[in-house]
């Protein structure tokens, strides 16, 4: 808590957290990013205990046969892995033996900072083979922290000058979408139309209908008082 509310700059802050972290939860490697949403693609690395070659492998191959990262990510609470895939199955995967074996890298938790429905950075925990799979308990020791990290996070990257607009529109939607009772679901598609998202991007991105978009966005509309997409902007940071 002292690291989070230190006033680090974000990378200097997943650095230390993730120092700490893998003390509390006596673990091994650590990895840390901040979407890049523009890009589709992680970015600004942090890492511990990982092989620099071998996380340019991950951004450059690995990511696009990477079975539990899109999965995590969309994850609001922290997750170990073997919550979404079977280990068996998991350790018979090109992602598993090619690439996180390789730095030893065998049972993991993350966890997904979100602000805005925009996923601003991440916390990635590993331990070695000689070592058990993250308890029950540990996992929510991470999620008991996770709020705490999303709140440092948002307030580095909103001094960082080339996030401060972007920072300062998340904020501006947080409360609009507080004002006018958005549910969680609608503040996330309301910041893929900001973000400049269309219908059927927006579908693609949550795994739900082009029918279920319209739908959410009619109900967006209405607790707004507008009448389209073109008014949203203008709501939000008026």
């Amino acid at each position: 808590m002292r690291d989070l509310s230190a006033g680090h700059d974000a990378r200097e802050l997943r650095l230390r957290v993730g120092r700490t972290l893998l003390d509390l939860l006596d673990a091994d490697h650590f990895a840390s990013y901040v979407w890049d949403s523009e890009n589709s693609t992680f970015a600004e690395r942090v890492s511990i205990n990982m092989s620099d070659d071998n996380l340019t492998s991950y951004e450059t191959y690995y990511r696009f046969r990477d079975p539990i990262t899109p999965v995590l990510q969309r994850r609001r609470s922290a997750t170990g892995v073997s919550e979404i895939m079977a280990r068996r199955r998991f350790e018979k995967t090109e992602f598993f033996n090619d690439f996180l074996a390789r730095d030893g890298l065998h049972f993991g938790v993350n966890y997904y900072a979100y602000a805005g429905g925009t996923n601003i950075g991440d916390l990635r925990i590993w331990r070695g083979k000689n070592k058990e799979d993250f308890s029950r308990r540990e996992v929510e020791i991470l999620d008991a922290i996770g709020p705490a990290f999303t709140n440092a996070m948002r307030t580095a990257l909103a001094r960082e000058g080339a996030e401060r607009g972007k920072m300062d529109l998340l904020a501006a939607l947080d409360q609009a979408a507080d004002s006018a009772v958005l549910t969680a679901r609608e503040k996330e598609i309301c910041a893929a139309v900001l973000a400049g998202l269309s219908d059927q991007k927006i579908a693609d991105k949550y795994g739900i209908s082009f029918t279920t978009v319209r739908s959410h966005l009619k109900h967006i509309y209405e607790k707004f008082g507008i009448s389209g997409r073109t008014q949203l902007l203008s709501k939000v940071v008026h």
